[in-house]
């Protein structure tokens, strides 16, 4: 894996760069973890581990819950998944933005990519809808153009996400990179065909990823992508 630094806007084709959200943008992990306790223990269950809950992360979440819950019934994993949402929904009424606050020059560094005419921003999170609407109102990052989450596709590592991203702005996987901080995102992002970037700020650690580039610094990402796509 390679890490670069220097910003700077180029000509040349449109580029997608995709974003995940949880552990990439934004620290969500305390509310998910105190939500992920919430759901168990009103069901009378004992949480699982934080390690365990943040290893499944960016999964949807049936998902996350049959490999949290693998020895209880579906109906109880489903029961998990209303009791989260449920929780999770009254921690952003309650909290607002704090609740999962963006990551130091998350949104510096998403506004000079928004300025560089051939760049389009997008989203592929294991998020709901209504929970990706709600951050971004929250925070006011309104320079998404694509936005992919789990209520319309399959969980991630299935590259539907970024099909259909690529699809709606007519980019070719050349000209696209997934940025995230999980298996789950570099698998998505290969099966799908794009260049994957791997921060090490989130929730998997990066070493283990095997992500194409690594990124250490948010501020670092105008020039990796400048240097990536120098030569189209």
């Amino acid at each position: 894996m390679s890490e670069v630094g220097r910003a700077g806007p180029q000509d040349g084709p449109l580029r997608l760069i995709l974003f995940d959200v949880d552990g990439t943008l934004v620290d969500s992990q305390g509310t998910i973890v105190a939500c992920m306790a919430e759901a168990f223990c009103a069901e009378g269950l004992t949480p699982p581990p934080r390690e365990a809950v943040l290893s499944i992360v960016g999964l949807s979440l049936p998902q996350a819950l049959a490999r949290l819950a693998a020895e209880h019934s579906g109906q109880m994993q489903a029961a998990l998944v209303d009791g989260y949402k449920r929780a999770y929904q009254a921690a952003r009424l309650r909290e607002g933005a704090a609740h999962s606050p963006l990551y130091p020059g998350a949104r510096a560094t998403l506004e000079a990519l928004h300025a560089v005419p051939d760049y389009i921003l997008g989203v592929a999170t294991g998020k709901s809808q209504r929970g990706l609407d709600a951050l971004i109102e929250v925070h006011g990052l309104d320079m998404f153009v694509t936005r992919q989450v789990a209520d319309h596709h399959p969980s991630k590592p299935h590259p539907s996400m970024i099909y259909t991203a690529l699809s709606e702005t007519g980019i070719a996987p050349e000209h696209a990179v997934m940025i995230g901080d999980t298996s789950f995102d570099m698998d998505m992002g290969r099966a799908a065909g794009v260049t994957t970037i791997a921060v090490d700020w989130g929730y998997h650690p990066a070493e283990t990823l095997g992500a194409d580039h690594l990124l250490t610094r948010f501020d670092r990402l105008p020039g990796l992508l400048q240097q990536l796509w120098a030569t189209d």
